[in-house]
C-alpha cells in the first residue's frame, strides 16, 4: 500500500507542477485552487508513504515520478524539446526509480 500511495503522490506532483504553468503566477483562481489542492494532497500522501518506506527512497521516487511525468507532459502540452538525449535522460531517471523499488524489496 505505501508504494501505491507514493505513486499517486508522484502523479499529484506532476499535476501541481503542470498546474503552476496554468496559474499564470497565481493570478487565475481555478488553476490556483487545483494546483494548491494537488500540492497538499501530494505532500500528505508522501508523508503517509514515508511511515513505512525509507525517507531517501520515498523522496527520490516521488521526485523522479514528478520530474519524468512533468517533462513528458511538457513535451505534449507545451512543445518542450523531445531531443533524443532528453528522452534518454528521462529513461535513466525511470531506471533509477525502478532500481530504488527493487533495492527496497
Amino acid at each position: 500500500m505505501p508504494w501505491l500511495l507514493l505513486f499517486i503522490a508522484g502523479l499529484l506532483e506532476v499535476g501541481w507542477a503542470i498546474g503552476l504553468k496554468y496559474t499564470e503566477g497565481f493570478t487565475r483562481l481555478w488553476p490556483t485552487v487545483w494546483t494548491v489542492t494537488a500540492l497538499v494532497a501530494s505532500f500528505v500522501l508522501l508523508g503517509v508513504a514515508m511511515r513505512s518506506l525509507p525517507v531517501g527512497t520515498a523522496y527520490a521516487v516521488w521526485v523522479g515520478i514528478g520530474a519524468v511525468g512533468t517533462a513528458i507532459l511538457g513535451i505534449f502540452l507545451f512543445g518542450d524539446s523531445a531531443a533524443p538525449l532528453r528522452i534518454a535522460s528521462l529513461g535513466l531517471v525511470c531506471l533509477g526509480i525502478i532500481g530504488l523499488k527493487l533495492a527496497h524489496g
